[in-house]
């Protein structure tokens, strides 16, 4: 029903959306935002983020990452980028170049040890976010993924409110309580409109070294069923590999191949069309 200036209640929703958001920086242009969560921590969600942002860049597209996990950056590590304090003639900062050619900004690499702790509350840590979106060159940007912290507190709220996320990809592992968990953060993206891609399901298995057989170290996964309770797409299983962790800690993250996301990567090239 409208009101009597004519307007509907979705208008009234939809302008009060729009003026939370935070500007975008004058000199970047970014296509795409796809927000990278999970219910809770320790899950991989900074490994999906830092893959799926590589393969697209493989593909071709001009790819970002914004390390909105402030309290607990691992993006510049597992890309090898130490300290960075750079700015344009504007005085705006200058995200990190990767080898492969991603730009990366992370608090991280604005402290002046990697291992200070940042011990600031809630609302002045999602400031920052919204600083990488607004005082950040980024250039041409064709799809950015925001590596966002675990739960549903300021900074996923922020993230949702202040920047125009495309859609979300979960990420969650086979242990127990994980329905529950994920169901959390999938809620709080459908209370804020914010589309589900899909889910992504880290350390779902090891390979037998000896016969490459399927271990499944936290008991098989009822992934399927889960995903198709909730109406959502199965977009990947990340098996546990040795050498995905050696080189992340080696900030090679980008040599990492895998043909275990190629759900993912069509859903993501899907949303250009």
């Amino acid at each position: 029903m409208a009101n009597g200036h004519g307007k509907k209640p979705e208008d009234f929703k939809k302008q009060m959306e729009d003026s939370m958001r935070a500007p975008l920086n004058e000199n970047s242009k970014v296509k795409k935002v796809i927000g990278i969560v999970s219910g809770k921590g320790g899950v991989g969600k900074s490994l999906v983020t830092g893959l799926s942002a590589s393969l697209m860049n493989k593909k071709g597209y001009k790819t970002a990452i914004m390390d909105a996990d402030i309290t607990g950056p691992s993006i510049p590590k597992m890309f090898g980028i130490g300290k960075l304090n750079f700015a344009d003639e504007n005085g705006n900062m200058l995200p990190a170049t990767t080898e492969g050619g991603m730009k990366v900004m992370s608090l991280n690499m604005l402290m002046e040890n990697e291992t200070d702790p940042v011990i600031w509350r809630g609302p002045v840590i999602a400031g920052i976010v919204k600083q990488f979106w607004s005082d950040v060159n980024w250039g041409d940007i064709d799809y950015m993924f925001v590596d966002m912290p675990p739960g549903t507190g300021d900074v996923p709220l922020t993230v949702f409110q202040s920047l125009p996320v495309d859609g979300i990809i979960v990420v969650a592992t086979p242990q127990e309580l994980v329905g529950m968990i994920v169901d959390k953060a999938i809620n709080m993206a459908k209370m804020m409109n914010i589309p589900v891609l899909g889910i992504v399901e880290n350390m779902s298995y090891m390979e037998c070294p000896h016969c490459g057989e399927p271990i499944y170290i936290f008991g098989e996964s009822k992934l399927d069923a889960y995903a198709a309770s909730r109406g959502l797409d199965v977009l990947g299983r990340i098996p546990m590999n040795p050498d995905f962790a050696s080189k992340c800690d080696a900030g090679k993250a980008e040599d990492i191949e895998v043909d275990c996301l190629d759900s993912l990567v069509y859903v993501l090239d899907g949303m250009t069309e």
